[in-house]
């Protein structure tokens, strides 16, 4: 058992740090910036809840973090009360969110200053994978500070994978929205076609999915697609963050990334219909909304 701090109770967090207690049988304090709900937390798991993530990751052998981006992550980590003014020496600070490689790296600087290990740790897997305890973690960093905490993380975890040095997380995670940006944009022509010429999808996808052209997204997502029910999962909005990020690390590279940029502006229609927090499926709701 370690003594753990988890800072951010999102939908993702909150489940994340729950897995921490009850699964990995850590010693668990969390902090997240609407008090009620690490109150909450702490209630509905038996851990505890602090103030400031200062005070949450103080004595914590491990402290995780999942927020919202680059500014969040700055201001629970190097702003007033966050928690490097209290990360003990020798502890290991795990980042969990999806934010660039350049913040990875200023903050894994500032940790070796302060004699403390940093990973940059983003997951794939989405509320679900999170509730069910089985995301896909891609880690940057060294191998020893890596080693010392993938048993903590597989707590949450059904893959934990060291991906190269600090920033490494965050690109490979670059990578798998560029992925799905696609593979959504895909499906979501392919459903639309056969609903246009009467087909049934469920029928067709029980065929093609077993194919080449089976995914995730595929499996996962085609029957609620077909109903035009898009309130749950990754929502857009957080998906034209993740973009962003995506499209400038491709201009710091000086590489051409079309086919995800073209897929940012289709999200950004999607937002213009209102669809902020619809799943990132909502990519159909476009085409069939175009009546093209």
């Amino acid at each position: 058992m370690a003594k753990v701090a988890f800072i951010g109770l999102g939908v993702m967090g909150y489940p994340m740090a729950a897995h921490l207690k009850n699964k990995g049988g850590h010693d668990v304090t969390v902090f997240n910036r609407t008090a009620a709900k690490a109150e909450a937390w702490a209630k509905e798991h038996g851990g505890s809840h602090a103030p400031t993530p200062a005070a949450a990751a103080d004595g914590a052998d491990f402290v995780f973090c999942c927020v919202g981006n680059d500014d969040d992550l700055r201001s629970v980590t190097t702003g007033e009360g966050g928690a490097f003014e209290t990360v003990k020496s020798g502890a290991i600070f795990i980042d969990n969110t999806t934010a660039s490689a350049d913040v990875a790296r200023e903050l894994a600087a500032i940790a070796a200053e302060k004699g403390f290990g940093f990973l940059d740790a983003p997951v794939s897997g989405g509320q679900a994978g999170a509730e069910n305890g089985v995301l896909t973690v891609m880690v940057g960093g060294d191998q020893a500070t890596f080693d010392t905490a993938k048993p903590v993380i597989e707590s949450y975890a059904k893959m934990v994978g060291l991906m190269g040095d600090t920033g490494a997380g965050q690109l490979t995670k670059m990578m798998n929205q560029i992925c799905i940006a696609g593979l959504v944009q895909g499906l979501s022509e392919a459903i639309h076609l056969g609903q246009a010429a009467g087909l049934d999808i469920k029928k067709v996808v029980d065929v093609i999915s077993k194919g080449a052209a089976g995914s995730w997204q595929m499996e996962n997502r085609h029957e609620t697609m077909d109903a035009g029910q898009y309130e749950h999962g990754f929502a857009v909005d957080w998906m034209r963050k993740d973009l962003a990020i995506c499209l400038e690390e491709a201009n710091t590279q000086g590489v051409s990334l079309p086919v995800t940029a073209l897929v940012d502006q289709f999200y950004a229609e999607v937002q213009r219909m209102g669809g902020n927090r619809w799943d990132t499926s909502a990519l159909l709701a476009r085409l069939n909304a175009s009546g093209k």
